[in-house]
């Protein structure tokens, strides 16, 4: 968000009990509690006239420093020394860009600590996003350990609440489940014991692995409420959230990187500063919707990129195909076989640099192409073919290793890689570049201005397959967890500054996957990969749930047809990616020419769909997917509701279903199948309710379209 405010104000210096902040579609109420902390009482979407418990709410930003700890809280985040001191001093309030924005300055008289709680909302969007920003106005340092990015209090108690996450895996990514929240926070009778349970469900997630283990969100829903809660916390580093039982309902505790978890600690000398990392907060009446408006935020948070709405159709050598084995023999039929079959880019994945006979993984670094795999006119030749093809190149990219056989582990200096208590880390054969070293940002920008600026590739898939975990301890970093965090927010600015030399640029974040499928990191680069599985019976489920951790038109789907597949396998596996983006593989070169047609016209039908899956809003008639599922459903809901896609999969279980479809129910609509296209029209039915499918034979998948005709 950039420009001035164009409707700023700061209220009275002069305490206020109460005030209220938002906008058309989501309302917030502040007041100002005995002991003089601030409190977020309400935050509500309108209609929603429910009681707020002044009691429940918690103090708008809680800490702990060295020195400074903990009350009643065991492992919670909450009942902090600083959040019963940090009172409020004033607050201003504005619009700017499309975003309502509010400061709240709290200031704590004992250690003269400064926390600046800014809290911003996209207009006509029910959700909030918070971070908090720390300046140290005392006579002494001060070391923090944790801080939080979002506090919500006074939520419904445990007992009428579920609690859904999501496991994040290799191979494996986007796996949620539901429970109730009592199972982990027990009732207690905390009448009886006059103090709230000291028990909380935690999530983190650690090392430079974001999102390997979970996927750095949650949501809660409301049982017979009508409500859900859906959060993101938007690090490329650490992360925790917790909830928990408060006077007789929920909070919920956003937080970055902790001392506990992390090994995160920042000092903060007289007149310096901290700034968290933003968590982020959508409302709904139900899970469907809160993820739907988190889905619209994300597209308001993220660098505007042409490639957003254009929705290329990506062909990458990988999956399936060559593996990391690419050359001009084998690049050149794939070549052909890809533009023939509708693709627009084409992507030259792993290997292409690997000229040692003892392999590449530790060797990486240099990043020059092998005169061995290209060796008649080296890769410019294969480049130009692509393009000569009407297609644009695509590098797959390692940047932030260096194998320990690469000439550059000895270029650089020491201090531009990790390193502990002096010693430069090693994982995997692999040292880390620290990107805050201007010596190991100057290398990747000479790598990436020579590959995109000399040699014209316009695609870039960053890679990062390993893992550092807790991170890095450079000179001035009291931690390594807080030497992890910033390097990883010095990564994503290299990032934006190569958007900003090379504008047309495309990058594809891919961490084995999705180990890096994280909101700071998905508001830089413009596509995510969702996994590297390769089984296409395994893939659905990563398809059918990847939206709620990406918008559809950002998470590529890997589609990997096979000559050896029969045309059901074929058509299973490349309808399983036309509401993402088509991530297109296999040996196409190697079909008969009805297998390459198959191809050809589902290519065609997302090519004919794309346009409506930049807008599109997500919903899952049959709820989020289970692994095991034998029938999984995606929906996108276009904006007016007169256009709705489904996505269907059938793996086993009887051949018709029944699918809900709430907001077209008691209207008239068209249903077309668009894919396959051997399916028939009366596979797919709109009974003025629900839609009722047909898949006769398993695996089966259907594309379907449903038109309003109200």
């Amino acid at each position: 968000m950039t420009g001035t405010a164009d409707a700023a104000h700061r209220d009275s210096d002069q305490r206020q009990d109460e005030f209220t902040w938002g906008h058309e579609a989501l309302g917030a109420r502040f007041a100002v509690a005995a002991d003089g902390t601030l409190r977020l009482v309400r935050l509500a979407r309108p209609g929603d006239e429910r009681p707020a418990d002044p009691a429940a709410a918690l103090p708008l930003v809680e800490l702990t420093a060295l020195g400074h700890g903990s009350g009643w809280s065991g492992p919670r985040f909450t009942g902090t020394a600083f959040g019963s001191r940090l009172a409020h001093r004033t607050h201003s309030r504005g619009r700017r860009d499309g975003w309502e924005w509010l400061t709240v300055e709290l200031h704590d008289r004992d250690s003269g600590l400064t926390a600046f709680a800014e809290l911003t909302s996209p207009a006509g969007l029910p959700v909030l996003r918070s971070r908090v920003r720390l300046r140290n106005d005392g006579p002494e340092p001060l070391v923090v350990q944790s801080v939080s990015s979002l506090l919500l209090g006074g939520l419904p108690a445990p007992d009428a609440l579920d609690v859904h996450r999501a496991r994040n895996d290799w191979l494996a990514e986007c796996r949620w489940s539901t429970e109730p929240l009592r199972a982990s926070v027990a009732d207690i009778n905390t009448d009886v014991h006059e103090h709230d349970s000291r028990a909380a469900l935690v999530l983190t997630g650690r090392g430079s692995w974001p999102t390997d283990g979970h996927l750095a969100m949650g949501a809660l829903t409301e049982r017979q409420g009508g409500r859900a809660w859906v959060w993101q916390v938007e690090s490329p580093a650490g992360w925790r959230w917790d909830l928990g039982e408060r006077a007789h309902g929920s909070y919920l505790a956003l937080n970055g990187p902790t001392d506990a978890e992390h090994q995160w600690r920042v000092r903060l000398d007289p007149g310096e500063e901290f700034t968290t990392v933003p968590g982020a907060l959508a409302l709904g009446p139900d899970l469907d919707a809160a993820m739907g408006a988190l889905t619209s935020y994300r597209r308001a948070i993220r660098r505007p990129h042409p490639d957003h709405t254009a929705l290329p159709v990506v062909f990458n050598d990988y999956m399936n195909t060559l593996m990391g084995d690419p050359t001009t023999a084998k690049l050149l039929p794939l070549i052909d076989a890809a533009a023939d079959a509708g693709a627009e880019y084409f992507c030259i994945d792993s290997g292409w640099y690997d000229d040692d006979t003892r392999g590449w993984w530790d060797s990486v670094g240099t990043w020059q192409p092998s005169p061995r795999r290209f060796p008649d006119g080296g890769i410019q030749a294969v480049l130009d073919r692509i393009r000569e093809r009407g297609m644009v190149p695509g590098l797959w990219l390692e940047p932030e290793v260096v194998g320990v056989r690469s000439p550059v582990a000895a270029e650089l200096p020491a201090e531009a890689f990790f390193q502990r208590d002096g010693v430069r880390l090693t994982e995997q054969g692999r040292h880390q570049l620290d990107l805050r070293h201007p010596a190991a940002r100057a290398h990747l920008d000479k790598t990436v201005d020579r590959i995109v600026g000399d040699w014209g590739v316009g695609y870039l898939k960053l890679d990062y397959n390993i893992v550092v975990d807790p991170g890095t301890q450079a000179p001035g970093d009291l931690a390594p967890g807080a030497g992890l965090l910033g390097h990883a927010h010095a990564y994503l600015d290299w990032l934006s500054g190569v958007l900003d030399r090379h504008p047309g640029l495309v990058v594809e974040n891919c961490a084995s996957g999705g180990m890096r499928m994280d909101g700071a990191t998905l508001a830089v680069a413009q596509l995510q990969s969702t996994s590297d599985q390769q089984d296409p019976l395994r893939y659905p489920p990563i398809a059918a749930a990847a939206p709620t951790a990406v918008p559809p038109e950002q998470g590529a789907v890997w589609a990997y047809p096979q000559p050896g597949f029969d045309d059901d396998l074929i058509s299973w596996t490349l309808g399983g990616a036309l509401l993402g983006r088509i991530h297109l593989s296999g040996h196409l070169n190697r079909m008969a020419d009805h297998q390459l047609a198959l191809v050809r016209d589902a290519v065609e039908v997302y090519k004919s769909i794309r346009g409506d899956l930049a807008r599109a809003l997500p919903f899952w008639p049959l709820g989020l997917p289970g692994w095991t599922d034998e029938w999984l459903a995606l929906g996108l809901r276009v904006p007016g509701d007169v256009v709705t896609y489904l996505s269907v999969w059938r793996r086993g279980g009887p051949s018709g279903l029944r699918l809900p479809v709430r907001h077209l129910a008691g209207g008239a609509a068209r249903a077309d199948v668009l894919h396959p296209c051997a399916a028939r029209a009366d596979q797919a039915v709109w009974d003025g309710e629900a839609l009722t499918v047909n898949v006769p034979g398993t695996p089966g998948v259907l594309l379907v379209r449903l038109t309003s005709e109200a």
